[in-house]
Order: C-alpha cells, then sequence, then structure tokens
C-alpha cells in the first residue's frame, strides 16, 4: 500500500476500504490489517478521522488534473418475460437512494460552467475519481489526463477503431467468439476483423498473422470465459513491443471474480501499448451509458477529438454523480453486494443443471455474471433456444457469438444476473425444462 502511495497509484484523498471490509476482500485478520493501517498513519501515509474513515494524505505529489478548457430475443415480435441474455445486470438492483444522494450532493457543488459545453476527455472529478479507482482495484496505471470519457464502451471502442484508421491500421484480431455489437464498431470504422483463436488459456494471440491491433477481454473471455493466462499475457505485450502496435482490453467485467483474487489488468504491463475501456453498464446500468479509455498519452489528444466530432461531450451531471458515487465509497460497496448475489446466483445454475439435467456441462464460471452451458451432441442449438421461448424464457445460443464459422458443439450462453432475484429460480427451471425437453424429430 505505502508503495501505491509512493508510485501514485492511490491519489491523496483517495478514501480506503474499512478494516474489517478490505480483511474480508484479502483472507487476512482483521487485526493484521487495522496495524497496517496505524503504521501507515504514523508514517504519515494516512490520515484517519473518526466518522470519515481512513484516507490516503493529500500532498503536493498527489496526482491532479488540470481544469477543463472549455438486442433482446422474442418470440414473433413479442418481448419474453424470463430474459437469461449474456451482457445484462440486474438493473432492478439498482442503488436508486445511493444515487440519489450521490446526485443531489454533486449538483449541489457543482459549479455554473459544469452545465455548460465541456472538455471532450470528461469533467475533471470524474477522472480523478476514475484514475484512483482503476489504480485501487484494477492495477491501471494512469493519470486522469489518459482518460477519455464515453458514452458506454462500444463509442470508447468506434473511436479507437476511427482513430487507428486514420494512423493507417487495416486489420485488427478480435477472438473467434465476441459480442456483434464491439465487432460491428471495429468493422463500421473501416478495420478488417482478423480471427484469434481461444482455448482454456484465453485468446491465442500468436495466431494473430498479420493484424495491426487487436482487441482482447483478458480478466474474462467473452463469452467463452477463460482468463487469459500469464504466457500469453506476457506473449501480447511482447508482441505489441515488437511490432509499436496497440492493443484494446476490453475490461466489461473484471470487478466480479468469484472463486479467486481478481486478474489485475493487462494495461498494467505496457501502459503505452494497451487501451483500457472500461463501462458502468455491467457494475451499474447500460441506461446510464457511462464508459471510459485510459490510453496512451500519443493518442490522447486524436481520441478526444474524435469524441468531440462525435457529440462534444458525455453528459455532465451523470459524470458528476458517478464521481461523487465513487468518492464516496458506494460504489465499492455496490460492487460487493452485487458480486455476492452473481455468486448466490451463479451456485443456483451449476446446481440446477447437476440436478436435473447431468449431461450439460456449465464452463466460464469463475468471474461475470454469465456461464456457457454446452449441450449434449444430439441436441440443436437453435431449437433449444426456441424452446426456450416457447416456454417465455430468452436466451441465445454460442452461435450468435461466433465471427465467422460455429466451430464448437451446441451450447448456449446464459445470463444469470438480468431476472429479478423474485422471478430468477422460475426462469432457471423453465430453462432446465427446455434443455431436457427430448429434441424434435428429424
Amino acid at each position: 500500500m505505502r508503495e501505491a502511495v509512493r508510485s501514485g497509484r492511490l491519489a491523496g484523498g483517495t478514501r480506503l476500504p474499512a478494516t474489517r471490509v478490505l480483511a474480508a476482500d484479502l483472507g487476512v485478520a482483521r487485526g493484521t490489517v487495522a496495524e497496517a493501517y496505524a503504521q501507515l498513519a504514523q508514517e504519515g501515509w494516512l490520515t484517519s478521522r473518526v466518522g470519515s474513515g481512513t484516507r490516503v494524505t493529500a500532498t503536493e505529489a498527489a496526482v491532479m488534473v488540470p481544469p477543463p478548457k472549455l438486442r433482446l430475443p422474442s418470440a414473433h415480435g413479442r418481448r419474453l418475460r424470463y430474459q437469461l441474455l449474456a451482457g445484462y445486470p440486474d438493473v432492478s438492483a439498482f442503488p436508486r437512494a445511493r444515487w440519489l444522494a450521490a446526485a443531489r450532493k454533486a449538483l449541489a457543488a457543482a459549479p455554473s460552467q459544469a452545465l455548460g459545453y465541456g472538455d471532450p476527455r470528461g469533467r475533471g472529478e470524474l477522472r480523478v475519481a476514475l484514475a484512483a479507482y482503476l489504480a485501487r482495484v484494477r492495477g491501471v496505471r494512469a493519470s486522469p489526463d489518459q482518460i477519455v470519457v464515453c458514452t458506454g464502451s462500444t463509442q470508447g471502442l468506434a473511436l479507437v477503431s476511427q482513430v487507428l484508421r486514420e494512423r493507417g491500421v487495416t486489420s485488427i484480431g478480435v477472438e473467434e467468439y465476441s459480442h456483434p455489437v464491439l465487432i460491428r464498431a471495429v468493422t463500421s470504422a473501416g478495420l478488417t476483423a482478423l480471427t484469434l483463436s481461444v482455448d482454456d488459456d484465453g485468446a491465442a494471440v500468436g495466431s494473430a498473422g498479420d493484424a495491426d491491433a487487436m482487441l482482447l477481454t483478458p480478466a474474462h473471455q467473452f463469452p467463452l470465459g477463460p482468463v487469459l493466462s500469464p504466457q500469453r499475457r506476457a506473449e501480447a505485450v511482447r508482441w505489441a513491443a515488437r511490432t509499436g502496435a496497440l492493443i484494446i482490453e476490453d475490461d466489461y467485467d473484471g470487478e466480479f471474480r468469484h472463486d479467486r483474487r481478481p486478474v489485475g489488468a493487462l494495461q498494467a504491463l505496457a501502459p503505452e501499448h494497451v487501451i483500457y475501456a472500461g463501462t458502468a453498464s455491467k457494475a451499474l446500468a447500460p441506461g446510464l451509458r457511462l464508459g471510459w479509455l485510459v490510453l496512451p498519452e500519443p493518442i490522447v489528444e486524436a481520441v478526444a477529438e474524435a469524441k468531440s466530432a462525435a457529440d462534444l461531450h458525455t453528459g455532465s451531471l451523470e459524470q458528476l454523480t458517478l464521481a461523487e458515487f465513487i468518492r464516496s465509497g458506494a460504489y465499492d460497496r455496490h460492487i460487493r453486494r452485487s458480486r455476492l448475489d452473481y455468486r448466490r446466483r451463479r451456485d443456483e445454475l451449476v446446481e440446477a443443471f447437476a440436478r436435473y439435467i447431468p449431461a450439460v456441462h456449465v464452463t466460464g464460471i469463475a468471474a461475470g455474471f454469465h456461464a456457457v452451458a454446452t449441450l449434449p451432441p444430439d441436441q440443436d442449438e437453435q431449437e433449444a433456444v426456441g424452446r426456450a421461448a416457447a416456454r417465455d424464457v430468452a436466451v441465445e445460443g454460442l452461435g450468435s457469438y461466433a465471427i465467422g464459422h460455429h466451430s464448437r458443439g451446441p451450447a448456449l450462453v446464459i445470463g444469470y444476473a438480468s431476472p429479478p432475484g423474485h422471478a430468477y429460480t422460475t426462469a432457471l427451471t423453465r430453462l432446465c425444462e427446455a434443455i431436457a425437453s427430448p429434441p424434435a424429430p428429424p
């Protein structure tokens, strides 16, 4: 922790977790954390006040930002009642009261110019808060000046793809199974997508061929689920350093690790070669339309100019509210609650399949809030999707995410976060019934 403060990864004023919370997260005794806090406070690194928690001592060396210069499946068009779609959080659990409190506080403290046209990179308050949060939670190395706030991660990827194309990049390596929306963002900018095979160690970065850049999901490959292995991470970084290329890291659900400590961001290994993309859509709600890019310094200005040309800047009120939400610790608390809920749902999903249809193999469950259920080879993927729809359950086949040929066996990608808590068990039961139903005769 001392080194994190010294290096600037923990900026002055950053609020630290309570000793009980940090002890639980790290799996150590609470007294150990308390002793560490006390020692660092005596050394002057931390400041503790009754009622306001423990914070990093603000110093002149603290990182500061200059003031701103300026598809749902349906049956016959009908929305299905039970949505088990990957990438959708439980929006019914959105912390409305805490968000409203943060909005009131942020708006009351905001200067009048915050309601005007602003810096296309985003509000300084949010970029400072994000830099501190990402350093603490994901190990990202960045100053607020390297962050561009976007209207969701899809826009961020579109802006980066546009800038890369303008700089002569013509092709980008993408994982053979990826989200179609992201691939459209890449190809719409004029880039050719070259597929990277995926195995238990994540994307085979050595299969990039002549690609000029790469788009990866290292912490939790979407949708298959493996983590990019240490060897593959090192290989990707060496490739970028050797070729001068850039890697786009889509860290869409890196905070939701269930069975072991979170895997840090790839960006920390080579911040000059990795563009880090994050979003509030999975942690809070897609309706907020807030995402962020942490960019290597040479392309920050170009991406900011592309953002300005696209829509001037992201909404200021949402940015100010999220900044206060992070600073107050409410964001961390919401992540912890959501992680516990999603882990419980995941366990219920695995237990249900093991009990009722053991022939189905469930993978990709160490993180996030979706799983891949490999069906028996005699089942047809799309028929299983149709049987689920007949039971009012929306789910997608793995083939929906194939970039090119669907080379794997029949499987379903199941998002277990989106149904409200009271409807989850029913949705799961209906899905199991659909999969267990005998396939239609030839």
